[in-house]
């Protein structure tokens, strides 16, 4: 009789266990006003240029326990900052962004790559000026922990990849401006 207690207690705190290990995705909310995709290349060889987009909205999904989720990022490209009002009208030009007929640029993936709990890379499609590619962002900073002042959980990264921009029909003045481009994620998302 005590083999068959001790056999279902055994059972039943292995169950436990290994509900709780494999614990539900949480979903985070991108925080605008911490989330800022910046961009660099080279301008004729003189300097590296950096901008950066200022309206960034999405949501990413983490089961930390199973090494899985998704990442689901949407940047308005007229919310590009170059630091010049006159040129940030010429970027969003048809030659570059064309932000009349595609406003938005997104980075959609369900592909997490982990090394133990540090996130390494995540691998997903870009998508700009109605053209798709896949593009790896390397995570060069990964933690998840309570927010001080939401009093929720918060998750954040740095992330960078690289990108050829004539490959999304926005290649205007290559190869002088550079056709090479660094595109750096720095992101903070809030627990739902």
């Amino acid at each position: 009789m005590r083999k068959i207690s001790a056999l279902s207690i055994g059972f039943l705190a292995t169950s436990f266990i290994a509900t709780n290990v494999s614990a539900a995705p949480e979903t985070f909310v991108i925080d605008n006003s911490h989330t800022f995709p910046r961009f660099e290349y080279s301008h004729l060889g003189f300097s590296n240029q950096v901008h950066r987009f200022n309206t960034t909205s999405g949501k990413i999904v983490l089961d930390r326990a199973a090494k899985t989720g998704s990442v689901d990022v949407l940047i308005d490209a007229k919310s590009v900052d170059t630091g010049s009002t006159l040129f940030n009208g010429h970027i969003q030009g048809d030659g570059f962004f064309d932000t009349a007929n595609f406003p938005t640029i997104t980075f959609k993936s369900d592909n997490l790559k982990f090394d133990g709990d540090k996130l390494t890379s995540v691998e997903g499609i870009m998508t700009m000026k109605g053209v798709s590619k896949p593009l790896t962002l390397t995570v060069t900073a990964f933690s998840c922990k309570m927010h001080p002042m939401a009093k929720k959980e918060a998750c954040g990264a740095n992330a960078t990849g690289k990108l050829k921009r004539s490959e999304f029909n926005a290649g205007k003045y290559a190869p002088a401006v550079s056709d090479d481009v660094t595109l750096t994620l720095s992101i903070e998302a809030i627990k739902e």
